[in-house]
C-alpha cells in the first residue's frame, strides 16, 4: 500500500508533533487542516483558489455524494480525483454523522442505518459493507468506517452499547474492505466518559487501521471537556499512527488539539461563516456585515496573505455581503481557508522550531471567540 506515516519532530512540553503522511496522491505534512468539499466541492470556491490557500487534502461527504450524483456515476468518471479534477488526496467520510443527524428519517439496527433521503423521501441503508463499497466506488486516499456519533448529552447505558456496535461496524468495514490503494481509518467513541473513551481507543488501536480517527467530539460539549476526552484517547492511540480530529475547526481547538497530539483535522466552519459575512482573524473573528466596518478600509487581516487581503478591503467585502453578491462569500472562504492553513503552517514551523509551548500560551492568551 501507498501508506506511510513517519513522525518527524516531537514537541518537548506536550503531545505536539510534526510528521508526513505518504499516500497515492501525494504527501501531506502533518498537523494538517483540511477543507471540506461536501459535494465535490469546497464551496464557493474553486480548485485553483483552494490550492492557491495551500490546502494540501481535502474531503468529500460520502452521504451527499451518494445522493448526487451517486457513486456509480462517479465511479464511471474515472474516481472523485478525476470526476472533480483534484490531484492531490481527497478523504471522505462514511456518511454516518449525516445520517444520524436525520432524525426521525433514520432507524438504527445492528445490520446498519435504514434511513429517508432527506431530498425526495426515498429509503436507503447504510450497512458497513456498503458503506466500503460507496467509499470504494468513490476512490478517496483515505476512507472511514461507518460509526454511529453519540450526541450530547447521551447517558452511560446509550454511549456504551453505541460505542460497541461503532466497533463491531468497525470490523465489518475492515473485513468488507477490497481496494488496497485506499486506506482505512477507525474511528474511537465513547461520548463524554473517560472510561468508554479509553476501552474504545484500545478497541480500535487493537484492530490496527492505516489511521485513527476520534469522532464524537465538538458535538455541543464545553470545549475543556472535549480537552479531557483528547488526553485520555492520544494517551492509548498509537504513536506511529496518524490522529484525526473530526469535525473540528476553531483555530482555539486546532491549536488545543495539537498540543495533546492529534495530527489532522477538518471543519465546515471556514466556509459556512463566510457565507453569512463573519471572517477569522488572529483573536477570534470579524463580522464583517456589521455596520462598524462600513468604513473600514484595511484589508481583513494585514498579516494575511491571502487573495482576499491582498487586493480588497472590509468595507468592500462589507457591501458585497450586504447587497448579496456572490464574491463577498467567495472572498471570505478565501480568507478564512488560508487563514486556518496558515496558522497550521505555523503551528509546525513552531513544532520544528522548539518554541510551540510558547506560541500555545501567546495564542491562547490573546483568542477571544
Amino acid at each position: 500500500m501507498d501508506f506511510k506515516f513517519t513522525v518527524e519532530k516531537k514537541d518537548s512540553g506536550s503531545r505536539a508533533r510534526t510528521g508526513i503522511l505518504q499516500t497515492p496522491h501525494g504527501e501531506i505534512k502533518t498537523p494538517v487542516f483540511m477543507p471540506v468539499g461536501t459535494q465535490a466541492t469546497v464551496k464557493a470556491m474553486t480548485n485553483g483558489q483552494v490550492l492557491e490557500a495551500g490546502a494540501q487534502i481535502i474531503l468529500g461527504n460520502t452521504y451527499h455524494l451518494y445522493m448526487r450524483p451517486g457513486h456509480e456515476l462517479v465511479a464511471e468518471a474515472g474516481g472523485l480525483h478525476k470526476f472533480m479534477n483534484w490531484k492531490k488526496p481527497i478523504l471522505t467520510d462514511s456518511g454516518g454523522f449525516q445520517v444520524f443527524s436525520l432524525g426521525d428519517l433514520r432507524k438504527l439496527t445492528e445490520e446498519g442505518a435504514a434511513f429517508q433521503s432527506h431530498l425526495d423521501g426515498s429509503r436507503h441503508m447504510f450497512t458497513p459493507e456498503k458503506v466500503v463499497q460507496i467509499e470504494e466506488a468513490l476512490g478517496p486516499d483515505i476512507m472511514m468506517v461507518l460509526d454511529e456519533c453519540t450526541p450530547y448529552p447521551a447517558d452511560y447505558d446509550y454511549t456504551k452499547h453505541s460505542m460497541e456496535r461503532t466497533h463491531r461496524w468497525a470490523r465489518r468495514c475492515k473485513d468488507a474492505q477490497t481496494r488496497e490503494d485506499m486506506a482505512l481509518f477507525g474511528i474511537v467513541q465513547g461520548g463524554m466518559y473517560g472510561d468508554l473513551r479509553a476501552k474504545s481507543a484500545e478497541a480500535v488501536a487493537e484492530m490496527d487501521f492505516i489511521g485513527n480517527a476520534i469522532g464524537g467530539l465538538s458535538v455541543g460539549e464545553p470545549k475543556p471537556m472535549m480537552y479531557e476526552m483528547l488526553d485520555v484517547v492520544n494517551g492509548i492511540l498509537p504513536e506511529e499512527k496518524p490522529r484525526y480530529l473530526m469535525g473540528v475547526g476553531s483555530a482555539d481547538c486546532l491549536v488545543e488539539g495539537v498540543a495533546r497530539g492529534v495530527d489532522m483535522f477538518d471543519c465546515v466552519l471556514q466556509t459556512r461563516i463566510a457565507r453569512n459575512g463573519t471572517a477569522l482573524v488572529r483573536n477570534g473573528k470579524l463580522v464583517i456585515r456589521n455596520q462598524e466596518f462600513a468604513k473600514d478600509f484595511r484589508p481583513i487581516d494585514e498579516q494575511c496573505d491571502c487573495y482576499a487581503c491582498r487586493n480588497h478591503t472590509r468595507a468592500y467585502i462589507r457591501h458585497l455581503i450586504k447587497t448579496n453578491e456572490i464574491l463577498g462569500a467567495i472572498l471570505l472562504s478565501i480568507h478564512n481557508t488560508r487563514f486556518t492553513i496558515r496558522l497550521m503552517e505555523e503551528i509546525r514551523g513552531h513544532i520544528e522550531a522548539g518554541s510551540f509551548e510558547e506560541f500555545r500560551h501567546e495564542f491562547m492568551a490573546a483568542f477571544r471567540m
